[in-house]
């Protein structure tokens, strides 16, 4: 090893400048994204729509939006909030079929 990073005894050279240490502070702009939050409640907006509209584009909307939802949540995110709105979506998907089971027509199709 070398002598000038490390010596035994009580003559020891610490190479650490203590009057360079500075305290870590967290800086006042903190960013914050809601994408998760945006997306389960407008993956329930849609889910609510289909129930009660009978559009099953609404509720093929809303499975879409619960998975981005659940991609961009958070460890910290409620797991309730999100497994709520992934089972809404599906019943909507569900009911929607069984009420009316022939193909999905797009309101914008020719």
């Amino acid at each position: 090893m070398s002598t000038t990073t490390r010596q035994s005894g009580t003559n020891a050279v610490d190479p650490r400048r203590t009057d360079k240490i500075r305290r870590f502070r967290v800086s006042g702009l903190v960013f914050e994204d809601f994408t998760s939050d945006y997306m389960s409640v407008i993956g329930m907006l849609f889910s609510m729509f289909g129930l009660m509209m009978r559009m099953k584009w609404c509720a093929w909307i809303a499975i879409y939006c619960s998975c981005i939802g659940f991609a961009s949540s958070r460890l910290q995110d409620d797991a309730k909030q999100i497994f709520s709105s992934f089972m809404l979506s599906i019943s909507a998907v569900v009911m929607s079929y069984l009420q009316n089971p022939s193909p999905m027509t797009l309101p914008f199709s020719a």
